[in-house]
């Protein structure tokens, strides 16, 4: 099932890094808890369970974590 309030995220160049793209969006405080989250395995790219902290994330890609989806799009 889809989240009912997805949250738009525009970034100006594609590829992000996951981690950046966490901190960038507001949902992890720092670099640092946007790594270690990651790791953790609390962290969805489009639906499926992502460990890699440096994985690319494009325009159209859907990040979760804590219950909030986010969208990537690009200017």
């Amino acid at each position: 099932m889809s989240s009912p309030s997805a949250r738009i995220v525009i970034i100006k160049a594609q590829p992000i890094e996951l981690c950046q793209l966490l901190k960038f969006s507001g949902l992890a405080e720092t670099g640092g808890a946007a790594k270690h989250l990651i790791t953790e395995g609390q962290v969805l790219l489009n639906g499926t369970l992502e460990t890699q902290k440096r994985k690319k994330v494009m325009g159209g890609d859907k990040v979760t974590f804590g219950g909030e989806t986010i969208v990537v799009q690009v200017d």
